[in-house]
């Protein structure tokens, strides 16, 4: 069989991770993947409606492929992730050109998703190690699916079901294939991945510790972790771990309880803080990400500011900040008013991202005169660069491939994204990090 396909993806690191396995898949089948839209005999889009913005941008997509199609009669389309619902009629009806949907609720195997797909029978399937393949160093796996909570802004668990956590025996098969294959980092990924395996009785600790086992990875990480969720046996595994990278994405989503309340997280802000004092106490040198959500139904300048100052306290080395946007189906358009203007979450979404520039760049300059071991990944403008354990990006010179190795670098300056460095010793031992 002579197939050329063409995978697109939008959203979240799941939908990346879903995207790289039916790559995989269809590269089994001797398919040859090509960026060129137009040269593709399959195409298979992974949506993401979390966003208005990401949802229009699919929409876009569908209808490029809608006129490629109309000269391509024999191109087969198949739409994946969270814009697929449980009744696609809607769907079909305004866009009748595709002719698989892969919902993300359902667990059938992607391997017989594929068969069914292309009509195609299992031998055909090539021997994985006939497969020619360059190594991604960094890999995502998904580990669990669906979402047990009802945050009133997501869509999320309407689109992916509730928690279905995958058997750890499947994980570690995933796992050591990505290492045969040349990775050196996995991430974990879950809606609330903290909650990994409290479906079959067992957790996402003993996870870390079964995976940490495989010969050949350097290093793990894990997201998205809740604030409820992230229990100090968690933490505890985390400093055990040698493969386990200092590196925690923790959404708050606001700084004020009242609108905590109104989003239904289940928390107040005290509790954020306390588990990341928890967090930092147990985790020495811990990188720490957060989300946050401006404009959201009725939320005040007081409010607003009160994110603010739960920013400037925490002092989290990245935060990934949104203007919030209505959902269909979710409850806050059905209980408030989206009654914030656009032009005021827009002032709100760069107030946060000029609050958070200052404090990533006061906190990666004190890594000045650091050593970290960075996971090169790859060049960039003359420059290898890969992350230090903590998620941080350094760039740095040298003459040799040190792709997929991990290298210790000095770090001799800094910005507020990312960190410049040299394979230079620091001046003295105090300024180790390893």
């Amino acid at each position: 069989m002579s197939l050329r396909f063409h995978v697109w993806s939008i959203g979240c690191q799941m939908n990346a991770a879903d995207a790289q396995r039916m790559t995989d898949e269809l590269e089994q089948y001797g398919g040859e993947a090509t960026t060129k839209l137009d040269d593709a005999d399959v195409v298979v889009l992974y949506s993401c409606v979390v966003r208005q913005a990401a949802e229009t941008k699919v929409h876009n997509e569908l209808e490029r492929i809608r006129h490629i199609k109309e000269k391509h009669p024999g191109m087969r389309i198949a739409l994946a992730g969270c814009m697929v619902e449980d009744d696609t009629q809607r769907l079909a009806k305004r866009y009748p050109f595709i002719d698989r949907y892969f919902s993300p609720k359902i667990d059938l195997p992607l391997r017989d998703q594929v068969l069914d797909f292309l009509d195609l029978d299992a031998p055909y399937r090539l021997d994985p190690a006939d497969a020619e393949r360059v190594p991604i160093i960094s890999q995502p796996v998904t580990i669990s699916q669906g979402c047990n909570r009802r945050c009133t802004y997501c869509v999320i668990p309407f689109r992916r079901g509730r928690e279905r956590s995958r058997p750890t025996a499947d994980i570690l098969r995933d796992v050591r294939a990505l290492v045969n294959r040349g990775s050196k980092e996995v991430v974990l990924l879950g809606q609330i991945v903290d909650r990994y395996g409290r479906d079959i009785g067992t957790s996402l600790a003993k996870l870390l510790a079964e995976v940490s086992e495989v010969d050949g990875l350097e290093r793990i990480r894990f997201l998205t972790s809740y604030p409820v969720d992230f229990d100090r046996g968690l933490m505890e595994a985390m400093a055990s771990l040698p493969k386990v990278c200092e590196d925690v994405n923790l959404p708050v989503q606001a700084g004020d309880d009242e609108v905590l309340r109104r989003m239904a997280r289940g928390y107040k802000t005290d509790l954020f803080e306390r588990v990341v004092g928890d967090m930092r106490e147990v985790v020495p040198g811990l990188g720490l990400s957060t989300d946050i959500i401006v404009g959201f139904c009725g939320e005040t300048e007081a409010q607003f500011a009160h994110t603010l100052d739960l920013l400037q306290r925490t002092r989290c080395d990245v935060v990934h900040v949104a203007m919030y946007s209505e959902r269909p189906g979710t409850a806050s358009p059905q209980l408030w008013t989206d009654d914030v203007p656009l032009a005021e979450k827009r002032r709100r979404l760069h107030a946060v991202e000029e609050l958070q520039e200052r404090v990533s760049r006061k906190i990666n300059e004190s890594l000045v005169g650091s050593r970290q071991e960075v996971l090169v990944e790859g060049t960039h403008q003359g420059k290898w660069y890969g992350r230090a354990r903590n998620n941080k990006l350094v760039f740095f010179e040298d003459e040799q491939n040190r792709v997929g190795e991990l290298v210790p670098v000095t770090i001799s300056s800094a910005s507020s994204w990312s960190l410049q460095g040299t394979r230079r010793r620091p001046a003295s031992p105090a300024a180790l990090n390893l």
